[in-house]
């Protein structure tokens, strides 16, 4: 969908030009964000609600088992895995196509959200990213429009 705005509104902005290293990147990360990011996010918050959810009192210790079978045997290191390889990739330019913002760090900035305030880590250059992405005049000009942000609440 963003890629879609960017073709139609973009206006030449938000998108590295076709052809460059920082095109490549762009593509690789406007996907990543929901291919590979969000999937075990999803599931955390999921099994999550699961062993919280009403049921029968014999059912609840078992359903307990399963959820943390699958957190601490999949979902968990899944994380792990994705956001050490988000906080590296962080390291090498300022944003993730590269040195200019683009459409990729909008897409990219709301696994990030969502993996901070659910695990309550920051990793440094994560941190610095989503400080750099609140500091942009056009997402405060959305908080003001919208409301606080709390979606990952």
């Amino acid at each position: 969908m963003i890629d879609y705005l960017i073709d139609q509104h973009g206006n030449g902005r938000l998108r590295p030009a076709p052809g460059t290293a920082e095109y490549d990147r762009y593509r690789y990360w406007l996907h990543y964000a929901e291919g590979s990011a969000f999937p075990p996010l999803l599931l955390k918050l999921i099994l999550s609600r699961m062993a919280s959810a009403k049921m029968p009192f014999f059912a609840k210790p078992v359903a307990k088992k399963i959820v943390q079978g699958a957190l601490d045997g999949f979902v968990d290191p899944q994380l792990k895995l994705h956001f050490d390889y988000i906080e590296s990739e962080l390291g090498k330019s300022e944003w993730f196509a590269g040195d200019a913002f683009s459409g990729a760090d909008i897409i990219m900035s709301f696994p990030l959200e969502a993996f901070v305030s659910r695990s309550g880590r920051a990793p440094r250059n994560i941190k610095d990213f989503l400080s750099r992405i609140h500091a942009r005049p056009a997402y405060q000009t959305a908080l003001q429009r919208g409301g606080p942000y709390d979606i990952v609440k």
